[in-house]
């Protein structure tokens, strides 16, 4: 397993050339060594930490969440308490996402609902979203949650409805 170029360590990895390049650029593996031509060489070690990387990402982890972890694998010193803590935080990330994701979905439900679906051109849904329908989704007075915004009247029933 020594000395493989990008793509091979791409393949034993699962991920892509681009991401190792990115990973590097970031700090989360060290930059590769090179050949004469230039072209960057990995060993076993390398792939086994883009390995570590890939099944971060895969849970979700940031790239600085799994920089510490990195850091912590490698640190045979360290406390298993970090990682536990570290562990336990992105669990209670996962879950305000998880509720966020619910109370939109429920929100939508409840907009589909309101809609006939037929081939008048009224829908609630467009109207509901434009922010001129009896329930505009967005709060405009709280800073946008992630990439979607926070829904408003629809979101806060779904909440009031799960506790």
């Amino acid at each position: 397993m020594e000395g493989m170029n990008i793509g091979e360590a791409a393949k034993a990895s699962g991920v892509s050339a681009k991401m190792i390049r990115h990973y590097e650029q970031v700090g989360l593996l060290p930059a590769a060594a090179r050949t004469d031509a230039g072209y960057r060489q990995y060993d076993g070690s390398e792939v086994h930490t883009l390995r570590f990387i890939r099944q971060s990402r895969d849970l979700g982890f940031s790239i600085p969440e799994i920089g510490e972890l990195v850091g912590l694998w490698q640190n045979r010193r360290r406390p298993s308490r970090q990682v536990k803590a570290l562990a336990e935080a992105h669990i209670k990330e996962l879950d305000q996402k998880a509720q966020e994701l619910l109370a939109m979905k429920a929100a939508l439900q409840h907009l589909v609902q309101s809609c006939h679906g037929d081939d008048r051109p009224e829908c609630p849904i467009l109207e509901s979203l434009a922010g001129s329908g009896p329930e505009a989704p967005f709060d405009t007075t709280q800073p946008p949650a992630g990439r979607n915004g926070k829904l408003r009247a629809a979101t806060s029933r779904a909440k009031a409805g799960a506790r």
